[in-house]
């Protein structure tokens, strides 16, 4: 009887827990402006027409007025900003090396962060991802094998950092509010994309590449001093958390196992179908997203030919859709669950089902319609846009089925994602540089491919009850 008072009056947006959510969104925001950094950026490193233009280099102006030298002197170092000879090839390569690194670190830092503690390890990794950001136009300067190892140690720093929220979540969301609350975090990556391609490109016009980088490595050293002042790993030691919202979380998790673990139950997960549908789900997910998220700007400046400013604005609409449809994913998602209009796994198929079917029907139209400027666009927005249900599907799945190991397995669903996200980045750079136009055509038709065998595998496989394996032991309660 108390606990549906304390329900109704600790569900609002005012709580700590959405605040927490808040955080998360920016860190998330964060860590993919400084990932995408290089897709808007890239377009200026390796274009050597964009720094000759005559009218960035002055004549005989006088130098009386302080702001017009300023101004002129930031233009001179725009014109200055080195360009680089890099193929499509190794750019595949130097985009696809991040996700090498976050390859490496997603499961190790999974399970760690379930023993010591998120807050730590993704704070460590956001840092580490910040500085590095800071020192990728010096690397640059130095060769491309120093791009592809800082962009790589890059990778496992923000490997670190992505896993460890659902440690976090494990301990601080309650069952009803998963979709809300992982939405709203979630949503900091669409929304970042959108930000740093829409303003990626007017940065680089007007300041230069380089500060692309400067700008928002800097942002993530605000964004660290916020999350260790802030986050907490566990609502029983936060300073600041009501008791009532304490007594709210902790009797939701209740029934959920909160011990400590100190062995993983492998055996049981390689021989588990629901995890591996969860993975294969990833996988198809990650694999046209990575596309989307790397190659949109080179997309939008070869098919449609638009200068780089445009081509950052326009790179940045679909993530609009992406970062509504994940917030309104993870709304409806609760609805349908606290209204019993669908059970758990209907609600995680539904939204997997629109998460990779109806971006795949955009993919396949999308080289038909090349000729339509508008209709371009229109798909392109609604590609990311609708790949977002997935927040509300597969992608918390692992808090159903296992909530005892989901950081672990959030590492290797991950894992699993960037793994994907390699092949088709890599294999994107090789299509595209065999014949533009068959490339790009063929690149959709695979991505559409791999989302389907991922929806089939995941409505064949998928649970949302707790494993067995992932059960409580001790089960006495008096």
């Amino acid at each position: 009887m108390n606990e549906k008072s304390t329900t109704r009056k600790d569900s609002g947006f005012c709580s700590l827990r959405y605040g927490l959510a808040l955080i998360m969104h920016f860190s998330n925001f964060t860590m993919i402006t400084q990932r995408v950094s290089l897709s808007i950026a890239i377009i200026a490193m390796v274009n050597s027409t964009q720094h000759q233009d005559p009218a960035n280099v002055s004549t005989d102006s006088p130098l009386t007025d302080p702001l017009s030298n300023w101004s002129r002197s930031i233009k001179d170092f725009s014109a200055r900003a080195a360009v680089y000879q890099w193929s499509p090839e190794t750019q595949g390569i130097i985009f696809s090396s991040i996700s090498y690194g976050i390859i490496l670190t997603l499961i190790p830092s999974g399970y760690l962060a379930g023993i010591f503690g998120a807050k730590q390890i993704l704070g460590a990794g956001l840092l580490i991802s910040s500085l590095l950001t800071l020192f990728t136009p010096l690397a640059a300067d130095f060769g491309v094998i120093l791009v592809i190892i800082i962009r790589t140690v890059q990778g496992m720093a923000q490997g670190m950092a992505w896993t460890g929220q659902f440690t976090i979540w494990a301990k601080w969301a309650p069952p009803l509010e998963r979709s809300k609350l992982t939405s709203i975090a979630g949503s900091g990556a669409a929304f970042g994309s959108f930000i740093i391609l829409c303003v990626g490109g007017l940065i680089s016009q007007a300041l230069g590449w380089p500060f692309i980088f400067y700008i928002f490595g800097s942002i993530g050293c605000v964004c660290c001093v916020l999350w260790f002042t802030v986050i907490y790993d566990d609502p029983m030691n936060h300073p600041c958390i009501s008791v009532r919202e304490k007594e709210h979380i902790t009797s939701s998790l209740a029934q959920q196992s909160s011990s400590p673990r100190r062995s993983i139950p492998i055996k049981a997960m390689v021989r588990c179908l629901p995890l591996w549908a969860i993975f294969m789900g990833f996988f198809s997910h990650f694999w046209l997203c990575t596309i989307i998220l790397t190659y949109l700007p080179t997309y939008i400046s070869t098919v449609l030919h638009v200068n780089i400013r445009d081509s950052g604005v326009l790179s940045s609409l679909p993530f609009i859709a992406a970062s509504s449809c994940t917030i309104l994913g993870g709304q409806m998602a609760d609805f349908l669950l606290s209204r019993n209009l669908l059970s758990l796994i209907k609600v995680r198929k539904l939204f997997s089902s629109l998460g990779l079917l109806l971006p795949s029907l955009c993919a396949v139209a999308l080289p038909f319609v090349t000729s339509s400027y508008i209709a371009t666009i229109v798909l392109l927005i609604l590609i990311p846009g609708t790949s977002n249900f997935c927040d509300s599907g597969f992608i918390i799945n692992t808090l159903d089925v296992a909530p005892r190991y989901a950081s672990f397995l959030m590492g290797i669903s991950r894992g699993f994602g960037l793994t994907a996200g390699i092949i088709s980045s890599t294999t994107t750079g090789f299509l595209i540089s065999q014949d533009s136009e068959s490339g790009w055509r063929n690149v959709f038709f695979l991505s559409a491919a791999v989302n389907m065998f991922g929806l089939v595998f995941y409505l064949i496989f998928g649970q949302a009850e707790i494993q067995n394996w992932a059960k409580e032991k001790t089960l006495t309660r008096l």
